[in-house]
């Protein structure tokens, strides 16, 4: 019971939901920039490099082998597929990065720049503090040795 209360009282902490709140934000803020730069930026990149789409770029190390039937139409050797480096992929998922790590990145500056201007607002002046029962006391003191 008491582990379960601890774990309550730290799920219910305010970094952590915050945490929690900041990794489902951030995740969907990852789609939307995925797709903004898939849908949006990439195809007329690719249109500017001659109509390539990012994702098919491929080295191919191994072409791929056809089926070998023998007379009877049986399979000799099973078909096998092509053996590819798929530089392509890793491109478009570098370029999704950096575009969502500099969107991150511009948001958390416009954050911290809004959060310096409210901070920056002119404090109130504070008031000046009451005066303590032995600084009364010296004062009447003072103005009664003056009026002598």
């Amino acid at each position: 019971m008491k582990l379960l209360n601890e774990f309550k009282e730290f799920a219910m902490r305010g970094n952590v939901v915050d945490m929690a709140v900041g990794v489902i934000i951030g995740g969907a803020f990852g789609k939307i920039v995925s797709s903004f730069v898939a849908d949006v930026i990439m195809p007329p990149i690719g249109l500017l490099v001659g109509g390539v789409n990012f994702t098919d770029l491929k080295f191919e190390m191994k072409a791929a082998a056809p089926a070998v039937l023998d007379e009877a139409g049986n399979v000799v050797k099973e078909a096998t597929e092509a053996v590819t480096l798929n530089y392509g992929n890793f491109l478009q998922v570098t370029f999704d990065f950096l575009i969502i790590a500099f969107c991150i990145f511009m948001f958390i500056k416009f954050l911290s720049n809004f959060k310096k201007k409210e901070e920056e607002k002119p404090a109130e002046p504070a008031a000046e503090p009451e005066p303590t029962k032995e600084e009364l006391l010296l004062t009447e003191i003072r103005d009664l040795l003056k009026n002598k």
